[in-house]
């Protein structure tokens, strides 16, 4: 049942805009709890902007924040609601246009340098949105210590020595790994620089790049009995049951990336030729098999369990609103509800990464070449394969030598 509508014009913002978006929420399968308390927030922030003389035209980003001020003291879940809220409603009117989305031209300089530099990672090298996540920070902190104080760059930011006193004044205390992903992030950036001319010479070279070393350790995986238990934890009667179970299937069966899983579309499901289409690192496009436990799986959760939606992803959020899952964290939550289901405690990261882990395990000690790993994995270098010859303990035992005996016997 609807909630009760408002009227008349609710202050500073129009009802009608109100009840709009809140129409949109109840489409996305929100709950009236859920929109009762979005509609107080906005009726409250409506009245703010009425006693300050803040036009609609005029709603954004800083006038929240403002509003947001009054809530110092208040409980930490009460003002991730309000302020949830709000963005959201944003994010709705710029959306349809009634109120203005910010411009490059209204930015700083900084901020028309990173936001070019992010779609230059996106669109001009195709890197994947996690990849962005990654670089992106590293170069907004570089633009952050190089401003002059007004948005603007300073005069010697670009500059090959600027850049590596740089590298060396965050490297400090840090890890390898950290450093690494900074020089790699900083040599991207200075070859979009040389791109966009900002640079008369491509500054790539000088910044020195972190050798990473392959680790010596056997990669962690999960036994085959061990992924059975994972996927025999989930509850097939309801709807959470029936999308952890097909997620755990394609990560056990298939060997897919947690990332891999998020973006599965409905289109890319083949059911006629009994593949499924992968989109996978550096956007390369790829179809594997699909066997008939997987597809099942998948077919009863789309269902029984998915229910109806918008969106065009497989996999959907559980509670409102019903769209996509957020990303790979998503996958990695999910296994590790089942390791808490069944009492694991695995001692590592990347707990989805396990499962794939699992399958080149099972496959090399059933006699599986590492080019017909890295084929399964869709590996593009068979370099990244090689760390799972490291588990075939027996046939590593084959061609180790005898340990001498006293007297130098062997």
């Amino acid at each position: 049942m609807k909630a009760t509508r408002i009227v008349s014009e609710s202050g500073g913002l129009p009802a009608r805009h109100i009840d709009a978006f809140l129409d949109r929420l109840r489409a996305a399968h929100y709950s009236e709890v859920t929109l009762r308390k979005k509609r107080r927030v906005l009726c409250a922030f409506s009245r703010w902007m009425k006693n300050r003389n803040i036009d609609l035209v005029d709603l954004d980003e800083s006038a929240m924040a403002r509003f947001m001020k009054r809530l110092t003291d208040a409980p930490a879940d009460r003002v991730h609601c309000e302020r949830a809220a709000l963005r959201s409603f944003l994010a709705y009117l710029r959306a349809e246009a009634i109120v203005r989305s910010p411009t490059l031209g209204g930015q700083s300089a900084i901020a028309q340098i990173y936001s070019r530099y992010l779609a230059y990672l996106r669109q001009d090298r195709g890197l994947a949105e996690n990849s962005v996540l990654v670089y992106g920070p590293f170069i907004r902190d570089f633009l952050s210590s190089h401003d002059a104080g007004d948005g603007s760059v300073l005069a010697n930011a670009f500059d090959a020595v600027t850049i590596r006193d740089h590298l060396l004044a965050h490297s400090k205390g840090r890890s390898a790994e950290y450093t690494r992903l900074m020089t790699v992030a900083l040599r991207s950036f200075c070859h979009f620089l040389f791109l966009r001319g900002d640079t008369a010479r491509d500054l790539y070279e000088s910044v020195p790049p972190v050798r990473k070393w392959r680790q010596s350790t056997v990669p962690t995986f999960l036994t085959p009995e061990q992924e059975e238990a994972l996927i025999a934890t989930t509850d097939r009667s309801t709807p959470r049951g029936l999308r952890d179970y097909a997620v755990l299937l394609l990560l056990a069966r298939l060997g897919l990336r947690a990332g891999e899983v998020v973006a599965l579309e409905l289109g890319d499901v083949r059911w006629r030729t009994g593949e499924l289409v992968v989109h996978g690192k550096g956007q390369m496009v790829e179809h594997v098999p699909l066997p008939s436990e997987v597809g099942e799986a998948i077919a009863m959760y789309l269902r029984d369990g998915r229910g109806v939606s918008a969106s065009r992803r497989v996999f959907l959020r559980i509670c409102a609103p019903r769209v996509g899952l957020a990303g790979p964290a998503a996958i990695g939550h999910i296994v590790r509800l089942a390791f808490t289901r069944a009492g694991f405690r695995p001692a590592c990261r990347g707990a989805a990464h396990l499962f794939r882990h699992g399958l080149a395990t099972t496959m090399i000690r059933h006699g599986a070449s590492i080019a017909e790993i890295a084929e399964v994995l869709r590996h593009r270098s068979q370099d990244s394969t090689a760390v799972y010859a490291k588990v075939a303990f027996e046939d590593l035992r084959g061609v180790a030598r005898s340990w001498p005996t006293a007297g130098g016997a062997i």
